[in-house]
């Protein structure tokens, strides 16, 4: 679920961890939509995101205690500054640019260090290990992004087709054709318009 400053909200699906960062915030215009401002933002986020199994909650005092994520106002920065990265890097391959190079270093140097470690428990379920560190989280994430640009869906990382939004997403449907951010949201208002527009034209 995506909240806009203004209070309003709509449910948005990138299709991959690494693009479920990107609407924190971002470069430029986009820091209007800041939320990432201390470490329980970022624990929240990684709680509501893909990642299976639990995180815990809330920024502790450091590895081994007791939560699964454990989260420094350093991370948190660190954190903007891959996502901030990370909205270069697929804004440009979805267009087809070349990477820059700074944003390259600081998507493979968070790649760099150990991920956060997941354990299967006796019930057979996935959960992180305890200890996890916001460092841990933003490796996990790099990765998914390598992953993700070097993948059989690399091709398929657009930018939603309405004026004005810059939501990125993965298409992973089968047929290919995704146009809008969410058909809550973007899909309906291209539909409100388009309907509007075909009444327009029946009444000339």
């Amino acid at each position: 679920m995506l909240r806009h400053p203004d209070g309003s909200s709509f449910r948005f699906d990138p299709g991959a961890l690494c693009l479920e960062l990107l609407p924190t915030g971002g470069p430029g215009p986009l820091a209007y939509f800041e939320v990432l401002r201390e470490p329980a933002d970022l624990v929240r986020w990684a709680e509501e995101s893909r990642l299976p199994g639990g995180l815990g909650s809330g920024g502790g005092p450091g590895p081994g205690s007791g939560r699964a994520l454990v989260v420094s106002a350093g991370e948190v920065a660190d954190a903007r500054v891959l996502r901030d990265a990370l909205w270069r890097l697929a804004e440009g391959h979805a267009d087809g640019a070349r990477p820059g190079r700074d944003d390259l270093a600081t998507l493979n140097d968070a790649a760099a260090h150990p991920p956060l470690t997941a354990r299967l428990t006796a019930d057979g379920d996935r959960e992180w290990a305890l200890g996890g560190t916001g460092t841990g989280l933003l490796s996990t994430v790099a990765r998914d992004a390598v992953e993700l640009f070097t993948g059989a869906y690399a091709h398929r990382i657009r930018a939603c087709g309405a004026h004005g939004c810059r939501l990125l997403f993965v298409d992973t449907s089968r047929p290919g054709r995704r146009r809008w951010c969410s058909m809550e949201r973007c899909g309906n208002r291209h539909k409100v318009r388009a309907h509007r527009a075909r009444l327009t034209a029946d009444g000339e």
